[in-house]
């Protein structure tokens, strides 16, 4: 099942807004592949735009105008942009927002940066609504690719290196930053798998949305009863 498949299939059976995104780091551009035209304001932006059809790649300078995501993506700061990031983090912990003791614990993307293309994927992200998103979590849980930890809030776009460095499934509640860049709804967050998992999710996916179907109308007539 090549890629374009497998999201037309994830994005038919969930009824999704907006179709997934494949996200690949390479070391060098794809050949073909046009670098992005003008930085957005941030990395997330980007979702938004590969979701809109758009293909791309972007280079390191390309992030610089989001210090956290290009921190969370693996991108070496010039030092204009590292002091902007420390006055980023020093603002948002006399916010109470976050903790300095948080930090060191935030996924960060390893090795160097080189590009970020929307090409074959090592991460394929769904935004979705809860219960789109239920629906895939349950399928990744049947092919056995769920990842095992809590829900992510902040910065959505450590979800990246979550699912890279763990090599399964992460859940992101979004945070407010990809919410004012990206349009998230109130009712919608993010389920990013590995792109090399995404057939064995998609297999299961299928039965799962079935069996939820029929489910329902049987929970549906017992509260009634």
């Amino acid at each position: 099942m090549d890629r374009t498949t497998q999201g037309t299939q994830l994005q038919e059976l969930l009824g999704l807004g907006l179709p997934p995104v494949a996200i690949a780091f390479r070391a060098a551009a794809p050949a073909g592949i046009a670098r992005i035209e003008a930085p957005a304001p941030a990395g997330c932006g980007y979702w938004r735009l590969a979701a809109e059809g758009k293909v791309f790649y972007t280079e390191a300078a390309d992030h610089y105008t989001c210090p956290v995501g290009a921190h969370t993506h693996g991108v070496d700061l010039p030092p204009a942009v590292a002091k902007e990031l420390n006055g980023l983090v020093q603002t948002m912990v006399q916010m109470q927002y976050i903790k300095m003791e948080e930090i060191p614990s935030i996924p960060r993307r390893q090795g160097p940066f080189g590009v970020l293309a929307t090409f074959q994927p090592d991460i394929v992200l769904v935004r979705g609504t809860v219960k789109q998103l239920m629906l895939l979590a349950e399928a990744a849980q049947a092919a056995d690719v769920a990842g095992g930890g809590a829900t992510m809030g902040r910065p959505t776009c450590a979800v990246l290196p979550e699912t890279l460095q763990s090599g399964r499934t992460a859940t992101s509640f979004g945070c407010i930053g990809n919410r004012v860049y990206t349009g998230l709804g109130d009712d919608e967050g993010y389920y990013a798998m590995p792109g090399a998992k995404v057939a064995d999710v998609v297999s299961k996916l299928a039965v799962i949305v079935e069996a939820n179907r029929q489910l329902e109308v049987f929970h549906k007539s017992r509260a009634v009863r």
